[in-house]
């Protein structure tokens, strides 16, 4: 059975009679299309063709925590279970600064409406289709480090990919967090903030999906958007966000690390990495120099 089969009959399992499917491209978890029904309406759904997963339970409560803790944008979820999630139909976004501006002034809000006093979340989450570790701790660095960063060490992929040296090097970087990254509090961050996870309503206004929530640095957030590739316009966002809500000095120069999170988790989909791999080394460069000293 084809991947757009195993959708079609999974979403008539649901109550939904497909009539036609466009499969989505670029996604590596799920299988996922804009689907035509029977009565002409038009809704996003998306199945994983392998074991069931809480992917798609924990997915819909995320975006509902966006929406109802954060008040952002998301989509409306018609139906979500083990098998499958079904979503309002989206737009695609524009890439200009007015878009971009918009898009600053709603995560801007998200981060600083939300303010807590603990790092994680009430439950585990997913990203992409392994765990995330959302186990609360009221210190922000070493939640950073053990379930952002060093979580991932363990996954085989990430062992094959480095040697003894560079896991050291990545153990002395989260070490040294309280050095690098200034106290932030936690807010509510949707976790996998990158360009693709950016739709828009018909009305052109940003709308945010597939989150990996949880109370995290905001910085972690913005890292997302800053490290992975992006339209110029883009670069209003960033300005428009800084004047909102802030940025302590030196935040540009945070982000690769930051971003590690992201990268040791490419690796550990064992898919393409992207260049994920050479990207952390060039990051723990300075700390495998000084455990060689």
């Amino acid at each position: 059975m084809s991947d757009e089969e195993i959708l079609t009959e999974r979403l008539r399992e649901a109550g939904y009679a497909a009539m036609r499917v466009e499969q989505a491209v670029g996604g590596v978890v799920a299988v996922a299309g804009l689907v035509t029904l029977q009565d002409g309406s038009q809704v996003f759904a998306k199945t994983l063709p392998g074991p069931a997963l809480d992917v798609f339970v924990v997915e819909a409560a995320g975006l509902a925590a966006l929406r109802d803790v954060g008040g952002s944008n998301t989509p409306d979820v018609l139906h979500a279970s083990e098998r499958l999630l079904v979503l309002e139909k989206m737009e695609p976004r524009r890439d200009d600064e007015d878009f971009w501006e918009r898009l600053a002034h709603m995560v801007a809000a998200l981060h600083t409406s939300t303010a807590g006093d603990r790092f994680g979340w009430h439950r585990d989450g997913r990203l992409g289709r392994l765990r995330q570790d959302n186990t609360w701790d009221r210190n922000g660095h070493r939640f950073f480090a053990e379930r952002r960063v060093l979580r991932w060490l363990t996954e085989p992929p990430v062992e094959a990919a480095f040697d003894r040296e560079e896991r050291r090097a990545l153990e002395r970087l989260c070490a040294a967090l309280p050095d690098l990254i200034p106290p932030q509090p936690p807010c509510l961050t949707h976790g996998d903030l990158w360009r693709e996870n950016i739709v828009a309503t018909g009305d052109g206004d940003p709308v945010l999906i597939d989150p990996a929530v949880s109370y995290c640095w905001p910085e972690a957030d913005l890292s997302m958007l800053w490290s992975s590739p992006r339209p110029p316009a883009s670069e209003r966002f960033f300005a428009v966000y800084r004047e909102i809500a802030g940025l302590h000095d030196g935040w540009e120069e945070r982000m690769p690390i930051l971003h590690l999170r992201e990268l040791l988790s490419i690796i550990a989909h064992d898919d393409d990495d992207w260049g994920a791999a050479e990207a952390v080394r060039t990051v723990i460069a300075p700390f495998k120099r000084r455990s060689e000293s």
